[in-house]
């Protein structure tokens, strides 16, 4: 059963110091995982990741926009294949996270993606905000999600990314009811690390994630709620170029997330292919799953 959340009926500034206390330490990171080195003596791991969001990105508020639809669709009928051939070309693995509606609609993506070496990760029912969820909800949501991909692609999922990165109260919790190996949501390093559940390792660790090291908050758009940022794709090659750079001099970890329907236009899918050349033709990068670097992070942290 949930611990449950903590109330108080005044302010922010009001809050005594149990209340403040009890919120901050549910979810907390706990001891750093960086190993000494990465396989093969490398000297910096790149873990690629997209969000095969497609059509729930509309789902989840209703459904009401057909062109939305449309666009989600876009990311099945054109982004996935044009992402597949390129990582094939350089021989790169990767990890689409998968709302369990997404697999429903287009079960042999999701096949044709396991059965080319990559790893397949929850990304949540319909892609639904965890925050907004009870307790009793976001438990059934995450249990039949993950039965979903296991049904749909052959493998158990180890890994989950939820939704928006949008984090409950008892997400956690839940996911180390299922025994997940890692979650890929939060940002409190740039390297792997434990996750705390009230101030206790729980098993699961963190793979984090941040807005930084996101296509989406570039490139989104969105008429009908005026969202229209927009960076020239070069500018976002030298951000996510710099923190690479970043990653290889430290010794770290590079981690990106990007998303099918936003990275695979011909005007953009090129900044990922220069990527991945530079980071080839640097010794000692090695490419992998979220999931095969949770695991060499978790058994050989230093």
């Amino acid at each position: 059963m949930s611990s449950e959340r903590p109330e108080h009926s005044g302010e922010a500034w009001q809050y005594p110091e149990a209340h403040w206390r009890k919120l901050v330490d549910r979810v907390r990171a706990g001891k750093a995982l960086r190993p000494a080195e990465w396989p093969g003596g490398a000297r910096c791991a790149v873990a690629l990741s997209f969000d095969s969001d497609h059509e729930t990105s509309d789902l989840r508020e209703g459904g009401k926009s057909i062109g939305r639809l449309a666009w989600g669709q876009m990311g099945a009928r054109v982004g996935v294949p044009r992402i597949l051939k390129l990582l094939d070309k350089y021989q790169v693995k990767a990890s689409f996270y998968v709302p369990a509606v997404t697999a429903l609609i287009h079960p042999d993506e999701q096949r044709r993606i396991v059965a080319e070496g990559h790893e397949i990760g929850i990304h949540g029912w319909i892609h639904e905000l965890n925050s907004v969820l009870p307790y009793e909800a976001e438990r059934d949501l995450l249990l039949r999600s993950a039965d979903v991909l296991e049904k749909v692609t052959g493998v158990r999922a180890v890994g989950m990314r939820t939704p928006s990165w949008d984090f409950s109260w008892n997400t956690l919790a839940l996911e180390a009811e299922l025994g997940l190996l890692y979650d890929s949501s939060l940002m409190s390093d740039e390297d792997c690390y434990e996750l705390l559940l009230d101030g206790k390792p729980c098993g699961v660790i963190e793979l984090p994630v941040e807005w930084v090291r996101d296509d989406a908050v570039y490139f989104s758009m969105n008429r009908f709620s005026a969202l229209r940022p927009y960076t020239p794709p070069a500018d976002v090659l030298d951000i996510f170029r710099r923190e690479f750079e970043a990653a290889y001099e430290d010794g770290g970890l590079f981690q990106l997330t990007m998303h099918p329907h936003i990275i695979s236009y011909r005007s953009r899918i090129w900044l990922l292919e220069e990527l991945i050349r530079l980071a080839q033709s640097r010794p000692g990068v090695w490419f992998a799953t979220h999931a095969e670097v949770a695991r060499w992070a978790k058994e050989h942290a230093v």
